[in-house]
């Protein structure tokens, strides 16, 4: 089954990633590339890696440009998106790599990003747990077939993967969680700010979006709502650190009241058992447990994820590890592009990454 496929944005990070990713699919025929700032120079120009496409010229972003492909994959920046979008036909099936139609509230749209909501499209995250399962059947079949998908944001991606099996089997108490992030570079995109000069950033760490205004809280709690929470609170704080890709996820829980702390491991293996891309990590009693590293899943659509039981605080603990470019990005909305086309979930994407 061949598609082709123009990518809009492809001179920033996100868009390269999907070419990249798109260059490995067998079936995938690359169309037209735009952008914005960078239309009429070459991709080679800003994507070197990307040898196969490095003499494409990119054309100005523009429905007309766009039209008459199978996919349109949007790598814009937010409240971009839905412009476009509105001026594609029902015959395209269009990805969102942006927050422009993540959020079905339209009032959390307003609060965090500003603007008119463009609406919600069905959520490109196929591992997503719905109340009152163990496997994500019901997110699959949302996707499936989809004429539009919204890929979720990196740290929601990490987020939610390390907590929703606890909040599904209601284990958490999803009104007293905590989640401190590690976060390459790449996930800020190419935007030129003093903060994100090698200079400045080599040496150091650096917390972004605290106190609960990062654009990615909203995200959060709307999928932890969706896998069983009535209400959700979560402080989410976001560290760059000097590594171009990867993040890491420590997110953790009160245990809910009753829960036997020996149970808890047996809620993630469930839920994780069967995924492709999700992989619950080893932890054997009386030996070391093994831990996510974002070294393990670079340039792989791979989520690993380690769960514990800290009993002398009565929390969970879990720690997930992505690379925010694939798993949280490009590689998600690649997956989530095969079940929309029927093809097999894997289809051009690998769970091994490229350490060391």
């Amino acid at each position: 089954m061949s598609f082709s496929v123009a990518v809009a944005g492809a001179s920033g990070y996100a868009g390269g990633e999907a070419l990249r990713l798109l260059l490995g699919h067998p079936d995938a025929r690359i169309g037209t590339l735009t952008a914005h700032s960078n239309a009429g120079s070459t991709l080679g120009e800003h994507h070197p890696h990307l040898r196969a496409l490095a003499d494409r010229v990119l054309a100005p972003t523009s429905a007309e440009n766009l039209a008459g492909h199978d996919v349109v994959v949007l790598g814009l920046p937010h409240g971009a998106s839905g412009a476009i979008a509105a001026e594609l036909g029902d015959d395209v099936i269009v990805i969102d790599l942006g927050a422009d139609h993540r959020l079905t509230d339209a009032d959390a749209w307003a609060q965090f990003y500003g603007g008119d909501h463009a609406g919600s499209w069905p959520y490109g995250l196929p591992e997503l747990l719905h109340a009152g399962e163990t496997t994500a059947k019901a997110q699959r079949g949302k996707l499936t077939g989809a004429l539009r998908i919204a890929v979720p944001g990196c740290n929601v991606t990490a987020i939610t993967l390390g907590l929703q099996p606890g909040i599904a089997a209601g284990l958490i108490e999803p009104t007293d969680l905590v989640a401190v992030l590690a976060n390459g570079y790449s996930g800020a995109g190419k935007t030129l700010k003093s903060q994100y000069l090698a200079s400045e950033a080599f040496g150091s760490a650096m917390p972004y979006g605290v106190g609960g205004v990062h654009r990615h809280t909203p995200e959060i709690e709307q999928n932890l709502r969706v896998a069983g929470a009535r209400d959700v609170t979560i402080s989410f704080t976001p560290t760059l650190v000097p590594m171009a890709r990867g993040i890491l996820a420590t997110a953790t829980a009160r245990l809910a009241p009753g829960v036997d702390p020996s149970q808890v491991r047996a809620a993630w293996e469930a839920a994780y058992a069967d995924e492709p891309f999700v992989h619950l990590l080893p932890h054997v009693p009386g030996r070391p447990a093994q831990w996510p590293t974002t070294a393990a899943v670079l340039g792989a659509n791979t989520a690993l994820v380690q769960v514990v039981v800290d009993e002398r605080a009565g929390r969970v603990v879990t720690v997930t590890a992505i690379d925010n470019l694939v798993k949280g990005t490009a590689g998600g909305a690649l997956q989530s592009l095969n079940l929309a086309l029927g093809l097999p979930e894997t289809t051009g994407l690998t769970t091994n990454g490229v350490a060391p």
